[in-house]
């Protein structure tokens, strides 16, 4: 496993700590993307597209989550439907996201970046061979 420090969310009272690993909040980005419309997918590397492949699901695809001294930066990288207005997917993509970590484990993100990668045209069979 990664050596990248815990988060930790729990108060102080007295029943133990809570902490959360950065590729929990990874998966659940990843989750919260999917659900919004107007993304067509999240780019992926050849590690993913290989797992995905083997019938593993990378819910993480295309999602990387950096701790800072300022908080929790998080940087998407998608694949766009043609013809959607990308500020306001991006836009929603932004509000998802805030809404499902702050209610899933209740911490504040610092920085939600939406780096659009490519626009979708042609049917979903060609894009899957093309992007992974």
């Amino acid at each position: 496993m990664s050596e990248q420090p815990l988060l930790n969310v729990s108060d102080d009272s007295g029943l133990g700590t809570v902490e959360i690993a950065p590729e929990v909040i990874e998966v659940i980005t990843g989750i919260a993307s999917t659900e919004v419309e107007g993304l067509f997918a999240m780019r992926g590397n050849f590690a993913s597209g290989v797992a995905e492949r083997f019938g593993k699901t990378a819910h993480s695809k295309g999602v990387k989550v950096e701790l800072t001294d300022n908080g929790i930066l998080i940087d998407l990288y998608v694949i766009l439907n043609f013809g959607v207005s990308i500020p306001q997917v991006a836009q929603n993509l932004q509000s998802s996201i805030r809404q499902t970590l702050k209610s899933m484990t209740a911490l504040e993100i610092d920085e939600i970046n939406v780096h659009v990668v490519g626009i979708q045209m042609d049917s979903k069979d060609n894009a899957e061979n093309m992007y992974e």
